[in-house]
């Protein structure tokens, strides 16, 4: 049978605020309908981060239409998805707009009418995976979506309220912005006190473990056992309260699951090799 790679850039916007954003669709085209995996990068990430289009290659050779996409408000743009030259975007971007970012890409996917998507994917198998904070924005997302079939979370972090004590807050309220230093480029990052106010007055929607416990969907939950950024009774605490859910450990891993930017090597790391042949097991 005849394979071809088949790589696409799309290019979709906000419904909220017309903001664009960019994304890419991987799959092996082979006349095989493909289930459909939507990939949601964390905080201070992006599409191509590390060693994501490694994933997305390898998910591409295991049978999926792999698709992954820049959160409108994460820093970058269109015409620069690799570097952080919006950081007033950054500083306005909120959990709320990134489950509508999330609804545009699963609208996208699902009226799209591009014969060579058409006769390839399976609409009827839409899953979502999400690392850090694009794992819990998963989450939510499929609590409110029946597109969504299937979730799978890489290091989610299960309250998003979690880390804001009240001196902190406060603060922020007062400087109206926090600045997150960026260890990578050097940026001082600004999170303006909106991210905050979002949490609180959309508190019920954003709220994981509350989504957790009326998911429907089979959920897989993966963290690493050595994770330095997201405590792993994060997993715990979500695996307790989904009821449909699995949790898997991965010895020695950490935040990234051994994965670094820039990824100069054909290699994956051995504990991300372990997510991704646990996570196509349970996709599959």
């Amino acid at each position: 049978m005849n394979v071809t790679g088949i790589k696409q850039t799309i290019y979709l916007n906000n419904p909220g605020t017309n903001r664009a954003f960019i994304a890419d669709i991987n799959f092996l085209k082979n006349g095989i309908k493909k289930p459909i995996v939507v990939f949601a990068h964390g905080f201070k990430g992006f599409k191509d981060w590390g060693p994501f289009n490694a994933v997305a290659e390898y998910f591409a050779k295991h049978g999926f239409v792999f698709l992954k996409f820049n959160f409108s408000q994460n820093g970058t743009t269109p015409a620069h998805p690799l570097d952080f030259v919006d950081l007033e975007a950054f500083g306005n971007d909120n959990h709320s707009l990134q489950l509508d970012d999330l609804k545009a890409v699963l609208d996208w996917v699902e009226n799209e009418s591009n014969p060579d998507f058409t006769l390839e994917w399976d609409y009827e198998r839409i899953y979502l995976i999400g690392h850090s904070r694009g794992g819990s924005m998963v989450l939510l997302k499929a609590a409110e979506d029946v597109r969504v079939k299937k979730v799978v979370t890489w290091a989610a972090v299960s309250n998003l309220l979690e880390s804001y004590p009240t001196e902190k807050v406060n603060k922020w309220k007062s400087d109206g912005v926090i600045l997150i230093p960026n260890a990578r480029t050097q940026q001082q990052m600004p999170v303006y006190f909106q991210y905050y106010e979002d949490l609180i007055i959309n508190d019920q929607r954003l709220n994981v473990l509350k989504a957790s416990a009326t998911l429907t969907q089979p959920l897989l939950i993966i963290h690493g056992e050595k994770d330095e950024t997201v405590p792993i009774s994060n997993a715990i605490d979500i695996h307790k309260h989904a009821l449909n859910s699995q949790l898997e450990i991965i010895k020695s891993a950490n935040h990234t699951f051994g994965g670094i930017h820039p990824f100069m090597t054909d290699t994956l790391p051995e504990t991300l090799k372990v997510l991704l042949e646990k996570s196509v097991a349970f996709l599959e």
